[in-house]
């Protein structure tokens, strides 16, 4: 071996160890996913998150993990939403409402009667316009939409009063989460909207604070809310379709393995969770009406769709309603 060689074996030995190094380090990377929600453990939302995480990690081989908080344990959503934006490892439970903060016209999908079924929902997911807006929130404010399949079904209003047409709905304060399109959807129906988070309402509504909620019934047993509200009335105002975001540089980070997991295992858990919803409805429904809450169902529906546009027309996202729906052949 000449004196070239000699010395080159080190470096070279010392370059390989380096490489291999590299190696082991980068297939030991870990990520994880601190996920928020605001529901309570019970809720179904919250088992079909654990399940997402389960399978997510086991795809994974443990490289991606998430850790699932369920009663707002990390804060509450719009505090968790500002974290999201600043890059932190969180996720959250949300609705179009709140995303509509950033870009007004996504809002239109927690507007009042915006879809009629699950299966226009999964068609949502191959609307352009819907994809511009989301690449919008990824780019401009930092929010990577990770799927939007997760669907409590539709939000009714519960009072302690017969609702049957919007006018009954008149001087009655009823909750609303605090983003534009959920307090002008209310106001639009006829009732007075009262911004306020989710764990606050059994309590205000014990002080009579507000006359009522709107909510879909997979809440109804988790929040006890049966125990003082008497009136179900089956409004079926908005299909309440649930966005799951994280952070979008945190996401640009993963391996595009791990994202592509993310995204496919979000949206099977979110559609088998919707479906489980959906299936349960009749059966939470029953076991309310034994807890003496009593079911309105001879409601005017078309009277509320009607007066549900002025929401649309106050916020000046008609024409981004009208786009998306005529994408889904409506």
């Amino acid at each position: 071996m000449n004196r070239i060689a000699k010395k080159l074996l080190p470096l070279l030995a010392a370059t390989g160890l380096a490489a291999i190094t590299t190696q082991v380090a980068t297939a030991q990377d870990t990520f994880t996913l601190r996920f928020n929600h605001v529901l309570g453990p019970s809720e179904p939302f919250h088992e079909g998150f654990m399940n997402w995480a389960k399978k997510m990690e086991e795809r994974t081989n443990g490289g991606l993990k998430m850790e699932v908080y369920h009663s707002a344990q990390l804060g509450v959503e719009e505090d968790i939403i500002e974290q999201i934006r600043q890059g932190a490892n969180v996720g959250q439970n949300t609705d179009s409402a709140r995303l509509g903060n950033y870009v007004p016209s996504i809002a239109v999908m927690n507007g009042p009667y915006f879809v009629d079924s699950l299966e226009e929902v999964w068609k949502l997911s191959d609307s352009p316009t819907l994809a511009k807006w989301q690449d919008e929130l990824a780019r401009q404010h930092g929010l990577k939409v990770v799927c939007f399949d997760w669907v409590q079904g539709f939000r009714h209003f519960f009072t302690n009063k017969p609702i049957r047409k919007p006018e009954d709905l008149s001087g009655l304060r009823i909750r609303t989460p605090p983003a534009p399109i959920w307090q002008e959807s209310v106001r639009a129906l006829g009732a007075a909207p009262t911004a306020m988070a989710f764990g606050d309402m059994y309590p205000a509504l014990q002080q009579q604070a507000i006359d009522g909620v709107e909510l879909v019934y997979a809440n109804i047993p988790g929040g006890r809310f049966y125990e003082v509200l008497k009136y179900a009335n089956e409004s079926k105002h908005i299909m309440l379709i649930n966005f799951q975001v994280v952070s979008a540089q945190w996401f640009d980070q993963l391996p595009a393995e791990y994202q592509t997991a993310l995204v496919e295992e979000c949206r099977a858990a979110g559609r088998e969770t919707s479906q489980k919803i959906a299936d349960m409805a009749e059966t939470i429904k029953a076991d309310l009406q034994s807890k003496g809450m009593e079911v309105v169902s001879d409601v005017d529906i078309e009277a509320f769709k009607a007066a549900g546009e002025k929401a649309y027309e106050v916020l000046g996202i008609t024409d981004a309603k009208n786009a998306v729906q005529a994408e889904l052949g409506r």
